[in-house]
């Protein structure tokens, strides 16, 4: 339900419905660039053909940048994928989650490696167990809570309006046993995320989307970002995502994203998600001593930090970032090191279940 895309393409539960698209030039540097927006573009319109609705994607290399497109924005329209669409980002929250946590932590009011029974008594039966640093890199062995959700489309449906509780989607959790003791192994479990938020608002005394606004979307101009609640509705220009449920195409766009809370519930673009990870890599919203914890990997977590995870592509490039899924939506941000390039993404679903094709070579162009 909400997960990150594993090794940053395995965009799953898509199905092929889709047209060409255009490449749509965005103000840059004189020239052209190196990469070569043809082969993005097909790329782009192989994914259309395979697994995606619809598609948009914005590129920066150096100084030029631009977005491209395929795609529709609706089953039953031919008007193509807005470039500037707002759309679900799923778990690229908790990379916003955690630079939260760990400015916290600069400012000394989080121990990152305090237990969480500091800040959350009695929240957790392993809180005494479980630190900061285990939520934020996935290794409290905590049971992820979606994974007791009904996530089938049928069964999604019955649940799109309800809405949750934090406490409500620990209990789902907490009624598991661990994966594992904490700290020695790596999982990836959404409560990880549900717990740090509920942290960010004890330490806060407000809820996290006010500390999420106020230390990250305002400061860096993200306008167009915004933590829901329970809001069912994408506000501004957005494509629709889609299931096949009991026969019907379902539109399932709308949701009540309070099932996500902290660990995928955000709504963004691809500008303002570009604007982010150079940001948080030019390191203007950390201090140096959690920079360099946001990028500290364990030799069993895959290459994840806190909240943010490396992947190296097959021509020995790595690129840092972070995926999200949530339905009807598959969202990327990645970007080197150095931030001199960056590519950041949004796929919709189409009705019927398939595997998207076209995605590593578009990073491919891109990145190598």
């Amino acid at each position: 339900m909400v997960k990150r895309c594993i090794a940053l393409v395995a965009v799953v539960g898509l199905a092929a419905v889709g047209i060409g698209g255009t490449a749509v030039a965005e103000p840059s540097a004189e020239g052209a660039g190196r990469i070569d927006r043809q082969v993005v573009q097909q790329a782009l319109d192989e994914m259309t053909r395979t697994g995606a609705q619809g598609v948009q994607v914005r590129i920066t290399d150096g100084r030029h940048q631009f977005t491209a497109r395929s795609g529709t924005a609706r089953v039953d329209s031919s008007r193509p994928v807005p470039t500037d669409g707002r759309f679900r980002v799923g778990s690229i929250t908790k990379t916003f989650v955690s630079t939260v946590v760990l400015q916290l932590v600069g400012e000394g009011k989080v121990d990152l490696d305090a237990p969480v029974q500091r800040y959350l008594p009695g929240l957790l039966p392993a809180g005494d167990r479980i630190t900061v640093r285990n939520l934020l890199q996935h290794t409290s062995g905590l049971y992820s809570y979606s994974s007791a959700l009904p996530l089938t489309p049928d069964g999604f449906l019955g649940i799109r309006y309800k809405t949750w509780t934090p406490a409500e989607l620990v209990a789902l959790s907490t009624a598991r046993p661990l994966d594992f003791e904490p700290g020695t192994d790596w999982r990836y479990s959404n409560t990880n995320y549900v717990v740090a938020g509920l942290l960010v608002e004890k330490v806060t005394g407000r809820p996290y989307e006010v500390a999420v606004a106020q230390r990250v979307l305002r400061p860096l101009g993200l306008g167009s970002t915004s933590v829901p609640g329970t809001r069912t509705e994408v506000p501004g220009p957005h494509a629709h995502g889609y299931v096949r449920a009991g026969g019907e195409v379902v539109d399932i766009t709308e949701i009540n994203p309070s099932v996500a809370y902290a660990a995928g519930e955000m709504v963004s673009t691809t500008a303002d998600l570009d604007r982010f990870v150079d940001a948080l890599l030019d390191g203007r919203l950390l201090r140096p001593e959690q920079q360099r914890e946001l990028t500290s990997t364990l030799p069993f977590s895959n290459g994840y930090g806190l909240g943010f995870e490396a992947t190296e592509l097959p021509c020995g490039v790595t690129v840092w970032g972070h995926g999200g899924s949530i339905p009807g939506y598959n969202s990327l941000m990645v970007s080197t090191p150095d931030t001199k390039t960056r590519l950041t993404a949004s796929l919709t679903s189409a009705p019927d279940p398939g595997e998207v094709a076209g995605l590593q070579e578009m990073l491919n162009e891109v990145f190598c």
